[in-house]
């Protein structure tokens, strides 16, 4: 597509109004105004003649078929022809997941050679699913600046945007190394240990509390026991779907955080030998997955994650929550990614939770919601500020009581920034295997 540029339009506008002033000054030189509007047509057409060709241009474009929600990566547009300009114009239409208002925008340069324009786009996926690269637009002036030349190029390509596993690779890998001893040698230390493994004669350093004073008496020896960190636990790994965790938290929707969280912390339970399962709902119970237990499985998790989507309801945790106590036939560590919005609403959550606690251990996982606390804390300077600094410090107020509530029923709960959420879990799950409480 060749059309005229805004330059060319003022320059044969200009043309009337020059006509104008000939036609009163000097009327027999009015055959220079259409003589001024010929010369400009003809510099068009040789600005349209001049230079590369739009048909001429092949375009390339490279991107991974599947990036995870929240992680970085380049998508590299080149094109190539003859002749082509030093520099281009490009709109790129493209999916709301990756760019705001579907749309993107900026220049392509010359990569040294002549004929090749080139440029690299850094991006990033802000929720999952298929995310469309529809099409791309070039387009660059002729010599003279009178005309676009101009070409669409049709990509239709898509990118799965899927849960990110950066933070289970890298984040997963570290913790794991930190605590590789941990539930893999036998611990001799109480309170590390839940199951009984053997006695031993008892050695300096060992915890006095484990000697065993009865085979000690018959043996004529100081014997204690050993123990064990006790494996093939459950865990269930609860996510909640709904409304509020759509809502952005740090750039990114809470449940793709709650996602990878959940993702990290069952390649860890996974290599510590658990019995892994994710369970989601929102206004109804979604499936739960089979426990998987080696490490093989975790391709599974991660498919069984990648299904987990975005809903605009409400979430039903009193049917949510009996559906899954229903399901489990033993005591099992069920970690529940949810939020609080206020104590009104989180009225069923608690009582439901407390149903669910007589059987299992619970552990709530939240994020902090750290706008709300910057609002609470900022310096007001108008009344305005006042009244929303006091809303600010009533929903903190109403979130803590809700904390204070379920910690009286005998749940956990784990209140962490939306950056740290998938290392703080992963630490307080840990924990809990470490004290055998399970």
């Amino acid at each position: 597509m060749i059309y005229p540029t805004r330059r060319a339009i003022y320059l044969l506008l200009l043309g009337a109004p020059l006509a104008l002033a000939l036609g009163l000054v000097r009327p027999e030189l009015w055959v220079i105004a259409p003589g001024w509007i010929l010369l400009i047509l003809a510099a068009i057409l040789l600005d349209t003649i001049a230079g590369a060709n739009p048909r001429h241009l092949a375009l390339d474009a490279r991107f991974p078929h599947q990036v995870g929600v929240g992680d970085p990566f380049d998508m590299v547009l080149s094109a190539t022809g003859r002749s082509v300009p030093r520099r281009a114009e490009i709109a790129l239409a493209i999916d709301e997941r990756i760019a705001p208002g579907g749309r993107l925008a900026g220049d392509m340069t010359s990569a040294g050679a002549d004929d090749t324009l080139i440029r690299t786009l850094p991006l990033t996926a802000s929720r999952r699913g298929q995310a469309l690269i529809e099409a791309l637009w070039v387009r660059w002036a002729g010599p003279l600046g009178l005309v676009w030349k101009q070409r669409r190029f049709a990509i239709d390509r898509a990118i799965a945007v899927v849960p990110s596993l950066r933070s289970v690779t890298e984040e997963g890998s570290r913790l794991f190394q930190r605590n590789s001893w941990f539930g893999l040698r036998q611990q001799q230390v109480r309170g590390e240990g839940t199951e009984y493994e053997a006695l031993a004669e008892y050695q300096a350093g060992m915890d006095r509390r484990s000697i065993d004073w009865n085979a000690s008496a018959r043996h004529v020896k100081l014997l204690a026991k050993e123990y064990r960190v006790e494996r093939d636990n459950r865990v269930v790994l609860a996510i909640d779907a709904g409304r509020t965790m759509a809502e952005p938290a740090g750039g990114m929707p809470r449940v793709d955080r709650a996602v990878s969280a959940a993702l990290l912390l069952a390649y860890a339970g996974l290599k510590l030998g658990d019995r892994i399962s994710f369970f989601s709902f929102a206004a109804k119970p979604q499936a739960l997955t089979p426990a998987y237990m080696h490490i093989q499985d975790f391709p599974a998790l991660q498919r069984a994650a990648s299904l987990i989507d975005y809903a605009p309801v409400e979430s039903n945790f009193t049917l949510a929550l009996s559906t899954l106590s229903a399901q489990l036939n033993r005591r099992s560590l069920i970690i529940l990614f949810t939020e609080f919005t206020d104590a009104t609403s989180a009225d069923l959550t608690i009582r439901a939770a407390g149903r669910l606690v007589k059987k299992h251990r619970l552990l709530f996982v939240v994020i902090k919601d750290e706008e709300v606390e910057a609002e609470e804390k900022r310096r007001p300077e108008s009344a305005a500020d006042i009244t929303r600094s006091n809303v600010a410090a009533a929903m903190l107020r109403d979130r803590q009581l809700v904390i204070a509530r379920l910690q009286r029923l005998g749940a956990d709960v784990l209140e962490v920034p939306a950056d740290a959420m998938g290392a703080g879990v992963v630490e307080a799950y840990l924990g809990i295997k470490r004290a055998g409480s399970l």
